[in-house]
């Protein structure tokens, strides 16, 4: 009775409390361009390959490497960044990941030879590698009641970062070179170093280190910031969900420091925080998130890699991109521009459902849609037709792919969070380097109707994983520990 009467109320709690306001509108502006950033410089991979080859003389295996280094030290890079933001804080993994992706984007600019660009841009992609750290900050602090429509509109920030590398490049390569366009690529990770000193550390982190005095003085900058008031009482750890643990004394009931510090004590008597991603409590989770964001992944990428090829009605050949010197044709910039814009409708149908049905019916209704659009393409249709087909697959597939990547941070505790949604993440790129391989290649060899199914295939898969998740994250607290 005296406990009710003080009044206790938990991080998710005080969040709810505060809303969404002036202060949170900051974070999502920081962690945006985090992605924004990591967009503008996946972008060029479909850009400067071209120039660069005519330039320096290369053949098709050395352009190609330009891309898949980046995608290999982002593979590395998902794990490092995440541990390191797990381990030592979400502002130090902001810091280090701005300086290893502005500095070498930048050096790669006065690349002397095919070596050193290749080498920097691999650089690039590691630290492109720690943009899920971005992610899961923001998600910590965001009330639960609306944290999946505002993900769904941090994630808008990939698709403009897209528009806006298509439109400079369309600038910038008409007038200069590609040398400019690595160089003005890497302003925004500049720019998020420049503002590192004004981000703030995440409550949440700093509660599970027991940092309890410095979480609430965050929260009561939330509060000055947003006009609104904290919940008189106590800060304590996390309720249970289940409702009839809440009705008897638990250990949950108690302040949160003590048990973070217990919690601590534990995991350094335990695994590292990637092993701890296949304790008995997180391995389904785990197997599942990588399964689905390498479907996610493979169905994404591959059906932007397919729009370029088949929306031009030749089935079995790559579209003719003119070049002259640097100016490649204004089409290859068009298609991008366009087939970016696609994806806007998507991530406002997906963040209409995000809250109302949860992230599971979400992702199963979009990759639904997704497996509609594609089916038709099992035979030849008219450029106009495959087109609209292959815009609204992407459409869908990119609203499953945020939705899923929002999925992923919300199933793991604050004290894997990172690691484990890097890590999936890490996974989820390797379905993006292996699907121009796998199905793309088909198409080349003329083999339309096999690559489709192999999407297809790969989408039952996904959906199946879904399925099997074991619960809903639809306005759930954020857990702080497995247990």
């Amino acid at each position: 009775m005296d406990n009710e009467q003080v009044g206790l109320y938990t991080l998710d709690e005080a969040l709810e409390s505060l809303g969404f306001g002036k202060f949170q509108a900051f974070v999502l502006a920081y962690a945006g361009l985090g992605w924004f950033a990591e967009a503008m410089e996946i972008m060029i991979l479909s850009f400067i390959g071209q120039a660069v080859k005519s330039e320096w003389g290369l053949s098709s295996s050395q352009e190609s490497l330009l891309s898949t280094i980046v995608f290999a030290g982002m593979v590395i890079g998902a794990y490092g960044w995440g541990t390191i933001s797990d381990t030592y804080g979400r502002r130090t993994g902001f810091l280090t990941i701005s300086i290893v992706t502005s500095g070498a984007g930048f050096l790669s600019t006065f690349s002397p030879n095919y070596l050193s660009l290749v080498i920097l841009r691999g650089f690039v992609g590691f630290g492109l590698g720690g943009t899920s750290v971005f992610l899961s900050w923001f998600l910590e602090f965001v009330p639960a009641s609306s944290r999946g429509m505002w993900m769904i509109v941090f994630s808008t920030f990939w698709t403009f970062g897209s528009i806006f590398e298509a439109t400079l490049v369309w600038i910038v390569m008409a007038k200069l070179n590609w040398r400019w366009v690595l160089a003005l690529s890497s302003v925004p990770s500049f720019v998020l170093l420049f503002l590192y000193g004004v981000a703030p550390e995440s409550p949440r982190y700093l509660c599970m280190k027991g940092r309890t005095g410095d979480a609430l003085r965050i929260l009561e900058k939330i509060a000055s910031v947003n006009r609104t008031k904290l919940p008189a009482g106590v800060l304590i750890s996390s309720r249970s969900t289940d409702k009839a643990e809440e009705s008897t004394p638990s250990e949950d009931r108690i302040p949160l420091l003590p048990s973070l510090s217990k919690s601590s004590m534990q995991s350094k008597l335990g695994l590292s925080s990637f092993f701890m991603l296949f304790s008995s409590k997180l391995i389904k989770t785990t197997a599942l998130l990588w399964v689905l964001l390498f479907g996610d992944s493979f169905s994404y990428y591959g059906i932007i890699l397919l729009t370029s090829k088949l929306s031009s009605g030749e089935s079995g050949c790559f579209p003719t991109i003119q070049s002259s010197g640097y100016l490649l044709g204004d089409s290859l910039y068009v298609n991008a521009f366009i087939t970016s814009i696609a994806e806007l409708p998507g991530l406002f149908l997906s963040a209409l459902l995000v809250d109302r049905v949860g992230r599971k019916q979400t992702m199963s209704i979009m990759f639904g849609l997704a497996f509609i659009f594609l089916l038709p393409l099992l035979t030849r249709q008219s450029a106009v037709l495959t087109t609209c087909l292959l815009f609204g697959a992407r459409m869908n597939a990119m609203a499953t792919f945020t939705v899923a990547s929002i999925y992923a941070p919300e199933l793991y505790p604050t004290s894997v969070r990172t690691t484990g949604a890097g890590v999936a993440s890490a996974v989820g790129r390797i379905g993006g380097m292996v699907c121009p391989l796998v199905s793309v290649a088909l198409v080349n060899a003329y083999h339309q109707t096999e690559a489709i199914a192999i999407y297809l295939a790969v989408i039952v898969v996904s959906l199946v994983c879904i399925q099997l998740f074991p619960y809903d994250t639809k306005g759930r607290e954020l857990s702080d520990t497995a247990s």
